[in-house]
């Protein structure tokens, strides 16, 4: 079930040209970078959460000093539950938002407040209550990324890795989904569990540019290759391929399956922990260009690229870029985020 909304237009910076503003450190340079960042991370009792699409000196950074690489569900976990009083979220907005709806005590820090992301910018706040209004017989889930308005009036909050598990389960409650705001996923998990689901329309920049023709290309080339796909990508490219799932578990993919290449439709950020993960095999990003493509992210999410050491140190220098929530919010959107980690935890335990 669909109806027309009226997605709103975003400007979308080019990944390309954001990792040319970014600072280059000399091997020397950066040592040093990152030794300040190391004792100011100590000094100021501050973990570093980063996620797996941040670029790869933050994920090592992370490792190092104690903190924690992983995806938007497991930071939320590990940021909740660590002693620090300061967490540095080194991702997009809505995972500082998240991690200070869960923390309210805590100082929440991030390398850059002009981060975001495309399906919290094509899912506003003013648009989504209203629409959610309109339609009082259903349970409102809503994708980790979103703001924490949206959360607000959500029912329930999912990450990729839990998403179709939740649909399931109040499926077979006999409930109606309204679900948003990533259309991808939300057709996925439609497809998957059968549920009475209104979609919104948004999608991701990044999953949105992979093109099924330029990939059938890039499989003839590489045909003992096998293809992981998040489940934000677009119906045809998840048809084509051998295991599609949350960043985790792609990188669980990456383990378990035996073969020695792949072909991967997510961001390329994730190849730094694939490459821990899977020592010796061989990681290809999934096409962006050709037929129809615009490549404005080039497989790397532009606002993810905004993150790096040099204003991660310039955060721990000033105490700038502080995530604030409306206490009103936080506690209605602690309400839906609370139901997604009690969920995981119920499904974990059996």
């Amino acid at each position: 079930m669909n109806k027309t909304i009226n997605i709103p237009v975003i400007r979308v910076p080019a990944t390309a040209l954001i990792e040319s503003l970014n600072p280059h450190y000399t091997p020397e340079q950066k040592a040093v970078v990152k030794d300040k960042i190391k004792r100011l991370l100590k000094a100021q009792n501050a973990v570093l959460v980063a996620h797996y699409y941040v670029e790869s000196d933050l994920q090592e950074l992370a490792e190092e000093t104690g903190g924690y690489v992983s995806d938007s569900l497991d930071m939320a976990r590990f940021g909740k539950e660590h002693p620090a009083q300061t967490l540095i979220v080194a991702g997009v907005r809505f995972m500082g938002e998240t991690a200070k709806i869960l923390t309210p005590e805590k100082r929440v820090l991030m390398p850059t407040l002009e981060a975001e992301c495309s399906l919290d910018l094509e899912c506003p706040a003013d648009q989504f209550i209203p629409f959610c209004d309109e339609h009082p017989d259903r349970t409102v889930v809503v994708y980790s990324n979103t703001s924490a308005a949206v959360k607000a009036r959500a029912d329930y909050v999912v990450t990729s890795s839990i998403a179709v598990d939740l649909v399931t389960w109040l499926h077979a409650q006999g409930k109606k989904i309204l679900w948003a705001p990533d259309k991808h996923l939300g057709n996925y998990i439609q497809r998957l569990t059968g549920a009475d689901m209104l979609r919104w329309q948004a999608a991701c920049v990044v999953h949105d540019e992979f093109k099924s023709r330029a990939l059938g290309d890039l499989i003839g080339k590489y045909p003992d290759a096998a293809i992981l796909v998040h489940p934000e990508s677009p119906e045809e490219i998840i048809k084509l391929a051998d295991a599609v799932g949350s960043t985790s578990q792609l990188i669980k993919a990456a383990q378990t399956l035996p073969n020695k290449r792949f072909i991967v439709a997510t961001d390329s950020g994730i190849f730094y922990k694939m490459q821990q993960a899977a020592p010796g095999k061989e990681f290809i990003a999934a096409p962006t260009m050709g037929e129809g493509a615009t490549c404005r992210s080039c497989a790397h999410c532009p606002w993810m690229a905004m993150n790096g050491l040099h204003n991660l140190l310039q955060v721990l220098e000033t105490g700038n870029n502080e995530i604030f929530v409306d206490e009103a919010v936080r506690v209605k959107a602690l309400r839906s985020t609370q139901r997604m980690l009690d969920f995981a935890a119920m499904r974990k335990g059996g």
